[in-house]
């Protein structure tokens, strides 16, 4: 017949064909075919030996087209897939495992899944990536604003690693940033400071849970009296402010600003190795420019024109909320320690603790009931001498005639020339 010289064999087994062939016609040494198909002497013997007694068809598998010794009968798939019609449409091949294994019908998933596509019932599917569900932005400019810190090579290895400080807008994709020596509260704050000079507080922070922006401490037992969490210095200084913080618990729920750095990272870099900036002050100001004009190409109009920033008030001092405040005991001798350094207060404070309050500029305050204090800052503790008595010569101490040793009697010495003939000495 027409289909009888076809022999069914894969690629596989063709080039297993094409060595063995060599091998048989002496091209080749056996030890040779073995090292190329990366098998061993017996088997190349063995392929060999069926080649040359049967042909090419020798070199292909003998179980093929035969069927398994584990498949099920026939009459089971059948069973099932009418069950599944019947009483379990719509079921996923694990489901639908999990429950034919409660009437004593013991079968994979996969078998189940390979039977149902089969028939039919099920199309098969690439098993996609779990999506997220997009986020609307909000309607109003400066109702939420998404802050992190990004750490990345900047400067291309001109200068020590830096990191940015960056803000979006989430309804209108304005940005604000600037660059830091290192992501922390006094960056934090310093950042949000400067945004808010130039548009006033936004309605709400979103931030990660990084531990500038979240405290990882345990509640004291006050905290648990008041039903209160302990907050970090950002959080306290945003309470303070008004300012909503709300948390992300995924680098993926803050999105924007997560996109935001990405271009940066490709854009901005760019932009200042071509300047050929290599200073952190360089950079900065190169960077107030370059936001401006990212601002004017990228941003959007909000869905409601209302602005929601909040202007801060005439007078409010802004630094005085913006800064690390830290409650320190206050000793007896009117010092404070602090940071392992040591402070005389000098005026009198009807107090058992102070507050020391340390800027985004550098400088420190330490104040109680919202006034600031006097102080310096002590180098050395001076050693407080003490008070030298006059040099005396005691005197022997001879007891008077009526002290009560005199009372009792003086025993006599004992005669050792007694005590030696009994032979007691």
């Amino acid at each position: 017949m027409a289909g009888e010289d076809i022999i069914m064999v894969t690629q596989e087994e063709l080039k297993k064909l094409h060595i063995i062939r060599k091998a048989l016609d002496g091209r080749i040494k056996q030890i040779e075919a073995a090292d190329i198909l990366s098998l061993s002497d017996r088997q190349i013997r063995r392929l060999t030996t069926r080649v040359r007694q049967e042909g090419d068809s020798g070199i292909a598998h003998k179980s093929r087209g035969k069927e398994s010794n584990r498949r099920l009968p026939e009459k089971v798939r059948k069973k099932i897939v009418k069950l599944y019609r019947q009483k379990y449409n719509g079921f996923g091949p694990t489901l639908l495992s999990e429950k034919l294994f409660e009437e004593d019908i013991k079968i994979s998933d996969e078998t189940l899944r390979l039977w149902l596509i089969e028939t039919g019932d099920i199309k098969k599917s690439r098993k996609r990536k779990r999506h997220r569900q997009w986020r609307e932005r909000k309607a109003h400019f400066g109702e939420i604003l998404q802050m992190d810190g990004s750490h990345h090579d900047w400067l291309e290895g001109r200068c020590p690693e830096i990191v940015l400080m960056g803000c979006i807008d989430d309804a209108t994709n304005k940005i604000f940033g600037r660059f830091y020596e290192y992501e922390g509260t006094l960056p934090a704050m310093d950042c949000f400071k400067r945004y808010t000079g130039l548009y006033g507080l936004p309605v709400s922070v979103y931030l990660d849970r990084h531990t500038t922006y979240q405290s990882n401490a345990r509640p004291t037992i006050e905290d648990d009296l008041f039903g209160r969490k302990p907050m970090s210095q950002f959080e306290r200084a945003m309470e303070e402010l008004g300012v909503e913080v709300i948390h992300a618990n995924s680098p993926q729920a803050k999105g924007r600003i997560e996109r935001l750095f990405r271009t940066l990272q490709d854009r901005l870099v760019k932009e200042m190795r071509l300047k050929g900036i290599k200073t952190i002050g360089e950079a900065n100001l190169f960077l107030e420019g370059y936001l401006k004009r990212h601002n004017e190409r990228f941003s959007i109009e909000a869905a409601e024109k209302e602005d929601l920033h909040r202007p801060l008030a005439k007078g409010f001092d802004i630094d005085r909320v913006l800064c690390v405040k830290t409650r320190r005991a206050l000793r007896n001798d009117f010092t404070v320690a602090h940071n392992k350094k040591l402070y005389q207060i000098l005026e009198p404070a009807n107090t058992k603790d102070v507050i020391v309050e340390e800027k985004i500029n550098g400088s420190m305050y330490i104040t109680h009931n919202n006034k600031a204090l006097g102080f310096k800052e002590i180098y050395s503790i001076p050693l407080k001498e003490k008070p030298q008595k006059p040099f005396e010569i005691r005197k022997k101490y001879i007891p008077p005639k009526n002290h009560p040793w005199r009372k009792y009697p003086v025993l006599p010495k004992p005669d050792i020339s007694i005590l030696v003939k009994t032979g007691h000495f």
